[in-house]
């Protein structure tokens, strides 16, 4: 019984803070977390995942091993080494599957972060690629492709993992040249549609179901460098990554027009790559693609205050 009471005492404390300060319910305990996790010497992360625990998904670079960190302590490990061929963009499913973007190898993985066992494995380029991230919607995993004009279907239907690929040609605006082009990928509020950044632009773009593109209106902005996308609600946090900032865009329900309402940066930084989010938080892998990779280069996440 004492134990109880101390428990709500501590709940209601917490409450009435919240509302003296206007924060979060929950923004003060996310307050103790760390703001660094640190990662395995030589790792050269880039995607990022988070499910509904405070565990962050990390992928490497380097040999496409996955690292599992709990949040809370910072500490972690390997729960899936990797095939020798990059791990880049990473998103998780109610189930526990674990959707990896395999960059250069031009292919796609479903890892079971329980076990860490490869569920399945998929040829999406069909020729030399870069398959950049991947985006789950409500019936299909969307994988870009910054090479080669085409996004990567995995229909899972009833949730079930597929035998085949569907590649959709991506067709008007968004136009390929020189450089990273489709990166992040972002579901439309509305979920009618995708949103693509494109690196070398900047420019933002909506795609629907046929592959056909259109350019977002952002009433003069852009998005240089644009990396990984993170959408909540109407509210679009893009990552640029060499610029070491966050965008936050405001966008309206079909995903065709937005403003960016302003743009986060922190000494933290170091190269960020993609973003997920926890409690009141968001969380972003340093690249620090400006720093020459050796087997000794020091990685981290950081956590910075969700705007």
């Amino acid at each position: 019984m004492l134990r109880t009471i101390r428990l709500l005492c501590a709940i209601v404390t917490t409450l009435v803070l919240a509302a003296a300060t206007g924060a979060p319910a929950g923004a003060a305990a996310d307050r103790e977390l760390p703001e660094s996790i640190p990662l395995p010497n030589g790792f050269r992360p880039e995607g990022i995942a988070i499910g509904s625990g405070p565990l962050a998904y990390f992928g490497s670079l380097a040999n496409g091993s996955i690292y599992r960190a709990d949040l809370r302590t910072g500490r972690g490990a390997i729960i899936s080494e990797g095939p020798g061929t990059p791990s880049v963009g990473m998103k998780i499913d109610e189930r526990g599957r674990l959707f990896v973007a395999g960059g250069t190898a031009g292919d796609a993985r479903v890892v079971d972060t329980r076990t860490g066992r490869i569920l399945a494995s998929y040829r999406l380029a069909t020729a030399a690629g870069f398959v950049n991230d991947v985006i789950l919607t409500r019936d299909a995993a969307w994988f870009t492709d910054s090479a080669n004009p085409v996004l990567y279907k995995l229909p899972l239907r009833g949730g079930r993992l597929p035998a085949d690929v569907v590649r959709v040609p991506l067709t008007g605006d968004l136009v390929y040249g020189t450089g990273i082009n489709a990166n992040g990928i972002a579901a439309t509020p509305d979920g009618r549609g995708l949103i693509l950044v494109q690196s070398n632009t900047g420019g933002l773009f909506r795609v629907d179901g046929t592959g056909t593109t259109s350019r977002i209106d952002l009433h003069g902005e852009s998005l240089p460098q644009g990396d990984g996308l993170l959408l909540r609600g109407r509210t679009l946090y893009a990552v640029q990554n060499r610029i070491n900032t966050v965008a936050v865009l405001r966008l309206n329900a079909a995903g065709t027009e937005g403003r960016v309402v302003r743009r986060v940066t922190s000494v933290l930084f170091d190269v960020p790559t993609t973003v997920a989010a926890f409690g009141s938080r968001l969380y972003l892998p340093n690249a620090r693609f400006t720093t020459p990779p050796t087997p000794d280069t020091t990685y981290d996440a950081v956590a910075i205050p969700r705007p």
